[in-house]
């Protein structure tokens, strides 16, 4: 159903249309000597009796003097077997002094220490884009925030990046109540598959403008402007846009009880959405990191509004960016990808 004043390739209900693409595609999406027994000896056949027993005493002396300098030569002696364990290390089994039991002993081999230091650090960014594009990186550590040169004047639509605070927002103010599981399965939808539905259902039933209002107030946003009865057409910097994934990381839009929930939906982004900084991280920090997107072609000027959030433990990154359409999402997702890996300090 197409409303009145559509503006995007979408329906545009207030709140709705605006975000969508032209095909209205659902965002979908290695561990098992011998022994020898001595017989008692015994004296030979047609031998005196008294003369065994002398015989008999004589052997016995020989055998206890063999004996004894048997165990002394073993007790001076220092054998050693080496052989390398699985792990690389080197096992050793020694001689032990006289009297005592042979102790093994393991030297392992020493593992290289691996230390990483921060794995996207400020530096130049090259990117030649026909239209709008700005950046901005915050450091989790330190709060530092640093971007380019228009990361504070230069504003973009948020589309569906901002649905990671319609959620937090409607978990926030629960309180102590739980959520239906209906309810649960709606917002998990809206941040992992970027469902629009959900995300127009909960803006309304929260209070519409008030919605984004309680977000620039939570995150302590400066340079974000609501636009009324659209929260795709909220306009954000690139400043704002980390200072939101830290709001929501920190646990400031959520709450205590599901600040991790929501983190870990937006590690499960699948389908569409899931493009741009994720595809330029190491697969090991990929796999920590938490995102949230938006995209969407918009028909009265022609262009493609696209964001690309990142979460990380160590950093939140954010890139927005506008450009004709006839480029396609490829081209915004890759501006995003291109720019991580211009920050990142290892591939």
């Amino acid at each position: 159903m197409r409303f009145p004043g559509a503006t995007s390739a979408t329906d545009a209900r207030p709140g709705a249309g605006h975000y969508r693409s032209a095909s209205r595609t659902r965002k979908l999406t290695g561990r098992r000597r011998a022994r020898a027994a001595a017989r008692p000896g015994r004296p030979g056949k047609g031998l005196p009796r008294v003369g065994s027993v002398v015989i008999g005493a004589v052997i016995t002396a020989i055998a206890i003097t063999a004996a004894a300098g048997l165990v002394q030569l073993r007790a001076n002696a220092s054998p050693a077997w080496v052989n390398p364990d699985i792990n690389g290390g080197v096992s050793h089994f020694e001689a032990a002094a006289p009297g005592a039991e042979p102790t093994p002993t393991v030297t392992p081999s020493a593992a290289p220490t691996v230390q990483y230091g921060p794995l996207l650090v400020p530096g130049p960014v090259s990117m030649q884009v026909p239209g709008f594009f700005s950046w901005a990186l915050l450091d989790r550590h330190t709060g530092v925030v640093v971007g380019s040169a228009n990361d504070v004047n230069g504003t973009n639509t948020t589309e569906s990046m901002i649905k990671t605070w319609i959620t937090s927002d409607y978990l926030r103010l629960l309180g102590g109540r739980q959520p239906t599981q209906q309810r649960l399965d709606e917002l998990s939808r809206m941040i992992r598959d970027s469902d629009d539905d959900a995300a127009e259902d909960i803006y309304r039933a929260d209070g519409g403008d008030a919605v984004v209002r309680r977000m620039i107030s939570i995150c302590g946003l400066t340079d974000t402007r609501a636009h009324s009865g659209w929260w795709s057409m909220t306009q954000i910097s690139a400043r704002d846009a980390v200072r939101l994934g830290q709001c929501v990381a920190d646990g400031r839009a959520a709450g205590p009880t599901w600040t991790a929930w929501v983190l870990d939906q937006m590690r499960q982004v699948e389908g569409e959405g899931r493009f741009g900084i994720i595809d330029g991280l190491p697969a090991d920090v990929a796999a920590q990191t938490s995102i949230k997107n938006g995209w969407t072609l918009i028909y009265t000027d022609g262009l493609w509004h696209v964001n690309c959030l990142a979460v990380h433990d160590d950093f939140v990154l954010a890139v927005l960016t506008r450009y004709p359409g006839s480029l396609g999402l490829s081209y915004g997702a890759g501006v995003c990808k291109s720019v991580t890996l211009q920050l990142l300090t290892r591939h």
